[in-house]
């Protein structure tokens, strides 16, 4: 009896124990559960959403506190002259230029002057011998000996036909001989006037003389070449150009050849002279387009008195529009550049929010009214478009 209350009370002790054991199990999971939800909430912990700039497509919308402080400023409309830049090439202009020939061949014995070189009128340039030249005075020595026996024979005649002794046709023959021989004579002297000799002081040698004043922009012969004209045409020996006025030869791309027009004024810009501009008058646009460009080639004449602009120059060109169009324009400091990007700043409905709307900016008006276009005509935007950006960054 005894050994089986004994046995029993140790089946409750060990009852008891494993039941301990449960509880401090159970104790134990639900501390570390109690332990997990206490842990902090990092989403409670973080600091609340700070204003900002929320991406939505082309534009976004910007909040900020005290909206008050951030001036507001209108579009306004204003009359601008369209520009179109173009650039282009100084170049001579043709009708000034003069070739300076020999209108005798043969070889250049002397050449006086060279390419760049700047000539005045008359001014001796080249010596060239000629055998036309020989040809020539050989003609007029001839002429002038035919002269003179056909005006011994009129004389002769003359007195034989007064005392009776020929009749009036010989004496008609006579003279027109001597015509026929004072004729020949005068075109022999035209023609050395022609080459330039004096004809008291013959000689085999040419002296060609500048027709003009300029500069020689084009040489075509050198000393002991060949000179003068033959049968298949010459540009000239030299090619003498008046420079005080030149031409700007510029591309036009086909999509702005409506803004052009003849009589339309231009300024011109040389990189050789910065902060200078040049006055330019557009006196032809081209009747053809280059094809594989599709430009047109206008011709812009310049004044070039102090010969500042030289040929081969590289200019830029500022094509002003005829008359004044109506555009919007609003203060350059309310437009905003991000990455190559510009915007306005435009309140909404909602207190301290704005609208971030693209536009494009066009010309500088007035050194702080800048050209746009996406804005209406009197519509507000914030006149400080940066300050409004920094101070929603801030926040």
């Amino acid at each position: 009896m005894k050994s089986d209350r004994q046995g029993f009370g140790a089946m409750l002790l060990s009852e008891a124990r494993c039941r301990g054991v449960t509880c401090l199990s159970v104790l134990l999971m639900a501390c570390l559960g109690g332990c997990k939800r206490a842990a902090p909430d990092a989403a409670l912990e973080a600091p609340p959403d700070t204003p900002a700039i929320v991406a939505s497509g082309e534009s976004g919308t910007v909040h900020v506190e005290r909206p008050e402080r951030f001036q507001l400023t209108q579009a306004v409309t204003r009359q601008v002259v369209s520009k179109l830049n173009v650039t282009g090439v100084v170049s001579p202009d043709i009708s000034r230029e003069l070739p300076v020939l020999s209108l005798a061949n043969g070889r250049v014995m002397a050449l006086h002057v060279g390419l760049g070189d700047t000539v005045r009128k008359g001014q001796l340039v080249m010596e060239v011998q000629s055998p036309d030249v020989s040809a020539a005075f050989g003609s007029y020595l001839k002429s002038v000996s035919d002269e003179h026996l056909t005006e011994v024979t009129l004389t002769r005649d003359k007195l034989l036909y007064d005392k009776g002794a020929i009749a009036q046709s010989q004496l008609d023959i006579a003279q027109n001989g001597e015509d026929d021989a004072r004729a020949a004579r005068a075109a022999s002297e035209q023609q050395l006037k022609i080459f330039g000799v004096d004809k008291n002081r013959p000689g085999d040698t040419v002296k060609v003389y500048a027709p003009a004043a300029g500069v020689v922009i084009s040489q075509n012969v050198t000393a002991s070449g060949a000179a003068g004209i033959t049968f298949a045409g010459s540009t000239g020996s030299l090619i003498i150009a008046d420079l005080s006025h030149v031409w700007v030869i510029c591309d036009v791309y086909e999509s702005d050849l409506n803004t052009v027009q003849l009589g339309q004024h231009a300024d011109i810009r040389l990189n050789a002279f910065p902060g200078q501009v040049f006055s330019g008058t557009i006196s032809d646009i081209g009747a053809t387009l280059d094809p594989s460009i599709r430009t047109a080639k206008i011709r812009i004449q310049v004044e070039n008195a102090k010969r500042q602009l030289r040929i081969g120059m590289f200019a830029t060109a500022t094509l002003n529009g005829l008359k004044a169009d109506a555009t919007t324009a609003v203060l350059a400091a309310a437009v905003l550049r991000l990455h190559d990007h510009a915007f306005v700043f435009v309140p909404t409905a909602i207190p301290g929010t704005f609208q971030r709307v693209p536009v494009q900016t066009g010309l500088l008006l007035d050194g702080s009214i800048v050209q746009v276009q996406g804005l209406s005509v009197d519509q507000s935007v914030v006149a400080n478009a940066l300050e409004l950006q920094n101070t929603a960054d801030q926040q």
